[in-house]
């Protein structure tokens, strides 16, 4: 068969290229309770490598070890920094100079929220706020910090203000502006399965298509003991001119839709293709979309649950 010959399929899109001996570093800081550990989640989420609290002189160090073969897969670094721990921005303008003449060029991202905001977030989450250890009170630690940290915030390539975002609206903005960073045309991941109705619809999918009506090779003898991976059972499948033209509106629908949802900042959308035993139908058409899907640029990871049982 043209799939891997085991229940339950797996095969991953494109994968990424190696970068170059200069990878791409954010440094991530900014004011306590503006989102910088959110913001690294995020920068995970889409692929980057990231540490926090590492000193601005180990920046190069750091960047050495990233070089190493081991971590090619990843589309960049997001290191957070905290300078409230005796780093300073003069310590940083150094180590930063020292990555630029090796031919790096990081980029500084500040966050920041207005003070009402950070007060009100350290409210809800009743955690002391990093400079009121020092004995000031909570207002006066939100003000004292911003005061400290105005060097850094000058020195910064992109300053955010989350003081009016959301989780979503914070990862949509770092994957727009790191977007092309990324080799992937696309953040999103997508997951395509193909699955038999009789034994159950994947619980797992976001959206689920329902392919009975197209032709069923099942009761030609000789494409029975095929799947929707051979051609054979393909060309009978999309063979008369109405299977043909929903196969091309589906496709079309799947690459109107589904930046929809990538700009949404999800990371992963499974789609549920299905018909009567998982076997013919549904295969042919989750090979093909998922061909369709990658020359656009996203990931697509492929799971045949059920065609050994169809």
């Amino acid at each position: 068969m043209a799939c891997s010959d085991s229940s339950s399929s797996f095969s991953d899109g494109p994968t990424a290229a190696a970068p170059s001996s200069a990878p791409t570093l954010l440094v991530v800081t900014g004011l306590s309770g503006a989102g910088k550990s959110t913001a690294l989640q995020v920068l995970e989420d889409v692929g980057f490598f990231t540490a926090d609290g590492l000193p601005p002189a180990l920046l190069p160090e750091f960047l050495n070890l990233a070089r190493k073969p081991d971590m090619e897969h990843f589309r960049g670094l997001a290191l957070g920094m905290d300078f409230r721990r005796g780093a300073t921005i003069q310590t940083l303008s150094e180590a930063l100079g020292h990555l630029r003449a090796a031919g790096t060029h990081p980029a500084l991202l500040f966050l920041e929220a207005r003070p009402e905001v950070i007060l009100r977030r350290y409210a809800t989450t009743r955690r002391p706020h990093p400079v009121e250890r020092e004995g000031l009170g909570l207002e006066q630690a939100v003000a004292e910090e911003r005061r400290r940290l105005t060097p850094v915030r000058e020195a910064a390539d992109l300053v955010l203000d989350t003081s009016a975002f959301t989780l979503h609206d914070l990862r949509r903005e770092i994957q727009h502006r790191w977007n092309q960073a990324r080799v992937q045309a696309h953040a999103m991941r997508v997951h395509l399965v193909s699955f038999g109705f009789k034994y159950g619809v994947p619980s797992d999918a976001d959206m689920v298509f329902d392919l009975r009506f197209l032709p069923n090779p099942y009761f030609i003898e000789e494409l029975r003991p095929l799947s929707g991976c051979d051609a054979p059972v393909a060309d009978y499948v999309f063979g008369d001119g109405s299977a043909r033209l929903f196969r091309d509106r589906f496709l079309d629908f799947l690459l109107f839709l589904l930046p929809y949802y990538d700009s949404e900042g999800r990371y992963r959308l499974t789609l549920g293709l299905g018909c009567t035993g998982g076997r013919h139908r549904s295969v042919a058409m989750t090979e093909l979309a998922a061909h369709t899907l990658r020359q656009a640029g996203y990931a697509v990871t492929v799971e045949h649950r059920h065609w050994k049982l169809g």
